[in-house]
């Protein structure tokens, strides 16, 4: 696998606009498979872009766009309560529309690049992020998703209308859900909801429920850190996408 990565921020087509995005990716010759990464209502941060380039260390082209760009361009901040909020109220400006927008986007960058095997892409969120994530499943390019604790899928959808999960028929990947069992902004019948739902409409899936780890804890930067659910977690994701997304070739 890669040991060296290449960064930077770049601009993306979103619709009839251009956003920003962090991208990682191997810095060798080769061609990969690529991962588009959902922030947290945090930003794309520091957190957010070491998960991009621990990804580019696995050997993906990883980007992750900023999804707070039509209120907040270069939108990041820390884990303090004034910061959440800051985050929280940027999330309620957006919509599925626009979100999807910008992860349609990100992929046509991701097929545009020659390193790149433009034969299905995985997707990863955090937090809103891994609500995005959910939403995002819904594209046909979209081969494998792992959403962490994204709240309110079975219950709203951002900008309004049916909540998210009314749109699982629509999936035609892979995903994985990642929640700690402890999570007081995620009511574990939600969970089930969620499980019900891709059972029900036959999309392979897998939840993982962690005992005693809280929202946010795959974050080594959050108080909610848990070691131990954050690495079978990774493993997890890492074994996702080595399964469904191209494998890295050699130029």
């Amino acid at each position: 696998m890669p040991s060296l990565v290449r960064t930077e921020t770049i601009a993306i087509p979103s619709g009839d606009t251009e956003i920003l995005a962090y991208l990682a990716e191997p810095s060798g010759p080769g061609r990969f498979g690529a991962v588009v990464v959902i922030q947290e209502v945090y930003g794309v941060n520091s957190h957010i872009r070491e998960v991009a380039e621990r990804l580019a260390r696995a050997g993906y082209v990883a980007i992750t766009p900023h999804i707070y760009h039509r209120q907040a361009p270069s939108f990041e901040v820390g884990y303090t309560q004034e910061e959440l909020e800051l985050g929280r109220s940027y999330k309620q400006g957006t919509t599925a529309k626009e979100l999807i927008m910008d992860v349609q986007g990100a992929i046509a960058y991701l097929y545009s690049k020659a390193n790149v095997i433009p034969e299905g892409v995985g997707c990863i969120g955090f937090c809103f992020g891994g609500h995005v994530a959910y939403l995002a499943a819904t594209l046909p390019e979209v081969k494998a998703t792992a959403f962490f604790y994204g709240a309110g899928i079975a219950t709203m959808t951002p900008g309004g209308g049916d909540p998210t999960l009314s749109r699982t028929p629509e999936i035609k990947g892979t995903l994985y859900g990642f929640f700690g069992e402890k999570d007081p902004l995620i009511a574990a019948d939600e969970v089930d909801q969620i499980e019900a739902a891709l059972k029900d409409y036959g999309v392979p899936h897998q939840i993982f429920r962690y005992p005693g780890a809280e929202h946010g804890f795959f974050c080594d930067q959050r108080h909610s850190y848990h070691p131990e659910a954050a690495s079978d977690a990774w493993e997890q994701v890492l074994q996702l996408f080595k399964a469904t997304l191209p494998i890295a070739l050699q130029v």
